[in-house]
């Protein structure tokens, strides 16, 4: 049962940085590859940051491209995404989520390649 924890949401002013965790289940990072997403209230669930299940190789929504960093630390099983520069538009609950790779088509980008979710944690940005 493949299980996702998000945590190190929070308040933070404008300009400010923050990371957020994500600890998955074991064997999750060997079958996965991974992405955060986020939601705003009353808009939809939009892509932010993927990395592939070797980690080599990661992709970034144009919004949060040079402002954000996915990563992982295998031994933690835990995968982190780095927010510097933050601004109110990145005010939202962001969600990781794992795309097994045995049914993976290569939209990254999209919710509907990702089988697991996490809860979710809010980050607000003030002004």
């Amino acid at each position: 049962q493949v299980q996702l924890v998000e945590s190190g949401g929070g308040l933070v002013q404008a300009g400010g940085s923050l990371r957020v965790s994500c600890a998955v289940s074991e064997g999750t990072l060997n079958s996965c590859a991974m992405g955060w997403f986020r939601q705003a209230p009353g808009k939809d669930r939009d892509f932010v940051a993927y990395m592939t299940r070797s980690g080599a190789t990661t992709r970034y929504a144009d919004s949060v491209k040079g402002r954000f960093t996915i990563s992982r630390d295998n031994a933690k099983n835990t995968v982190y995404l780095q927010m510097n520069g933050l601004t109110p538009k990145d005010t939202a609950v962001y969600y990781c989520a794992a795309a097994p790779v045995v049914t993976y088509s290569g939209t990254y980008y999209s919710v509907t390649e990702y089988a697991y979710w996490g809860q979710g944690t809010q980050v607000t940005v003030s002004s």
